[in-house]
């Protein structure tokens, strides 16, 4: 197996967890959510790859920590817990460690606009909503001041890409810095001219697929090309080392499909 050799099989968890990876580098102190198992296989891959010094600031724990374990559900403290440096409480962190220390950090949003806007705490009139979101944690703190605010979607549809938030929890460009990037299981985007902008798109994925699951008029990078797919190694890694239970899967899936995929990882003892 080459180690720079293109993985001949590979799903869409795999590709996004790559990308993430791919966007961080040695030496830089990064953040973590709390259900975000995408961003910290991401991040486990960085640190086993080409960013060996990078340190993690985790809200599973509110800790600072140099060391990683494969992820788990049932034992997920282990992740962050088992080799901490230091503890701090959730206030602390978000207002005091984050702006400080100049953070990386990917979010996770319900909803986007093309501004890098994103929501997270109603879908719907806040007073009467259609669906009550887990709500912000500190992310209506961080991006007031963040210049490093990324963004993930597992599933791109017109339902997350939207032209106007029901809500913001996330502030976009115009009323903030606004996001750097966002990965998406069709595409790579930045937010160029204060505009999501299309990169790079998946191999296998068109552009024209990429423009009807977005709520909003893309705009394409001249640019733009196929999103290199991940080597023999980062899967391998990703899948024997990282992750062996495949909990990143259970972002990418929805309903009964997830539901049967929790119960096998419990069952495995994860």
């Amino acid at each position: 197996m080459g180690r720079n050799s293109t993985a001949a099989d590979y799903t869409v968890d795999e590709i996004i967890c790559v990308c993430i990876s791919r966007q961080i580098n040695d030496g830089e102190l990064i953040a973590q959510g709390i259900a975000t198992p995408l961003v910290a296989a991401g991040y486990i891959l960085a640190k086993l790859t080409h960013a060996p010094n990078i340190i993690f600031a985790s809200a599973i724990g509110n800790v600072v920590s140099r060391g990683s374990t494969p992820l788990s559900l049932s034992r997920i403290e282990e992740v962050w817990l088992k080799d901490a440096m230091r503890l701090f409480g959730f206030a602390e962190a978000a207002c005091e460690l984050l702006p400080t220390l100049k953070i990386k950090e990917f979010f996770r949003p319900a909803q986007v606009d093309m501004h890098g806007n994103f929501n997270n705490i109603v879908i719907g009139d806040y007073s009467s909503p259609s669906l009550r979101l887990p709500g912000c944690g500190g992310i209506a703190d961080v991006t007031t001041y963040s210049h490093r605010v990324y963004l993930y979607v597992p599933r791109h549809s017109r339902a997350v890409f939207v032209k106007e938030v029901d809500f913001v929890s996330g502030l976009g460009y115009g009323k903030a810095h606004g996001p750097c990037y966002l990965i998406s299981d069709l595409g790579q985007f930045d937010f160029f001219g204060g505009r999501m902008r299309l990169v790079s798109y998946h191999p296998g994925v068109s552009v024209e697929r990429i423009e009807r699951r977005t709520g909003f008029p893309l705009d394409i990078s001249p640019e733009l090309c196929e999103t290199p797919p991940p080597t023999e190694e980062e899967v391998k890694l990703l899948r024997d080392v990282i992750d062996p239970l495949g909990i990143r899967k259970l972002e990418c899936l929805s309903g009964p499909k997830r539901r049967e995929k929790l119960r096998q990882i419990l069952e495995l003892g994860g």
